[in-house]
């Protein structure tokens, strides 16, 4: 039985919303305060951030729309670019792009959640079980298909979307801040312009995500309409979010105030704050909520790709296997997952995070510069979408991450080489699969 169309364009957005919304929005506008102290242009580079990504979502939308296949970026540079470069962007999302990005995310979940609850003294230990135990009870919902999974991921969007505006609304209506935080800058701070592309980087990794409904693609009903709403629609709240719950920061604290030590828990410094050290809890428990939504969205959006890899002769064929009944990639996820729980127990994932994000912003630029390339390779390919103001819109992404990546392999080079050498070993892999396997897609 193979992948069917079953999920509305509302559980695609929601997909894409969960996945996009983690733990960074509630984290990393302390470095921003810190390094910049600015509020104004604090806040203006959270809406280049959405520019950016909208940017990203118009060209996906074209491209996915046009090509609406399960494996998001995997299909759009297969296409664009060939096989070796589409398995090296599938290789990538499974090592890095999903896999030490889930267990990152559900190690931050267990720590939220001891910070809420705690549960004893040995918190290492009880982090990796809770964190295991979250992955593996919504890998068992996924599994048993997109009914359950899609009901699950719409209820943990519709709640963390919820809780974000609660709170937004009740900091602005009810909380103890003060408007003038807005315009008072640090004196003591002189951003540069490398501070500023830091702060960008911060940005755009907080933004990742708002490619989600391109993996799942296989499975949208009507995609020619409903992949281009989703993806656009749901970058477009996103970033209304981000900036609302920046402005609550600042409402809430000054710069200087939110750049002291520790600078990390933004989100809970501002909502103590605006409502008193009883609020504490309740942010953990908002991240807790985050968290899960995102890991849920990669659990299900991840193994799409494996799937189409698998189809296309790239990947191990027992991975394009699905469910008798459920129609989902069983065998993918549970492989998604193992992969997950052994950067869990082991601790190696803490590595990969580090340069994953050199790896995401390469392998999207990539994808986005292919509206161009099909453009000119395959005129004739119906697009129900097109993007709007080509190419400047396309040209305008990869430009930005052209200068993203370029000053992080710059400033960052070990982490980037490390990226490098990660995406590149996946090359003899493929050469040695392609000897006994060739590719089989059309």
């Amino acid at each position: 039985m193979e992948i069917q169309r079953q999920v509305s364009g509302f559980t695609a957005v929601c997909v894409l919303i969960s996945t996009v919304i983690g733990s960074g929005i509630f984290t990393t506008t302390g470095f921003m305060a810190r390094d910049l102290g600015d509020p104004g242009l604090i806040l203006c580079l959270w809406i280049v951030g959405a520019l950016l990504a909208l940017a990203g979502a118009l060209s996906y939308s074209e491209l996915g729309a046009a090509l609406p296949q399960a494996g998001g970026e995997y299909v759009y540079i297969r296409h664009a670019y060939g096989p070796f470069a589409g398995f090296l962007s599938g290789w990538a999302s499974f090592t890095s792009g999903f896999g030490a990005a889930l267990a990152a995310i559900a190690i931050s979940f267990a720590s939220y959640f001891l910070q809420a609850f705690p549960l004893g003294d040995n918190t290492s230990d009880m982090a990796t079980i809770l964190a295991l135990l979250l992955v593996w009870t919504l890998t068992g919902v996924h599994l048993r298909g997109v009914g359950p999974g899609g009901m699950l991921q719409r209820l943990l969007t519709i709640l963390k979307v919820g809780a974000v505006a609660l709170l937004s609304m009740g900091a602005l209506i009810f909380g103890n801040g003060d408007w003038e935080n807005l315009t008072i800058v640090n004196p003591h701070v002189a951003p540069s312009f490398g501070a500023l592309l830091v702060s960008l980087i911060f940005v755009t990794y907080t933004y990742s995500g708002w490619n989600a409904a391109g993996y799942i693609a296989g499975e949208i009903v009507r995609p020619e309409r409903n992949i281009p709403r989703a993806t656009i629609w749901g970058t477009l709240l996103v970033g209304f979010l981000y900036v609302v719950l920046n402005v609550v920061y600042f409402y809430a604290l000054s710069v200087e105030a939110l750049a002291q030590p520790p600078v990390l828990p933004v989100a809970e410094k501002a909502t103590v704050a605006l409502f008193g050290s009883v609020a504490a809890r309740l942010v953990s428990l908002l991240l807790c909520l985050s968290t899960a939504g995102a890991v849920s969205a990669m659990i299900w959006a991840g193994p799409r790709i494996y799937y189409a890899m698998a189809r296309d002769g790239v990947f191990p064929a027992f991975l394009s296997t699905t469910g008798n009944e459920t129609g989902t990639p069983r065998k993918s996820i549970i492989a998604q997952s193992v992969w997950v729980t052994l950067l869990i127990t082991t601790g190696t994932f803490e590595q990969l995070v580090i340069y994953s994000g050199f790896v995401l912003t390469f392998f999207s630029a990539l994808a986005v510069a292919a509206v161009i390339i099909l453009r000119l390779q395959s005129p004739t390919l119906p697009r129900p979408y097109r993007v709007p103001f080509y190419p400047v819109v396309p040209l305008f992404y990869v430009a930005v991450s052209i200068l993203i990546l370029t000053y992080t392999l710059i400033e960052r080079p070990i982490e980037s080489l490390l990226a490098v050498a990660t995406v590149l070993a996946g090359a003899p892999l493929y050469l040695l699969w392609q000897r006994t396997h060739p590719f089989q897609s059309a």
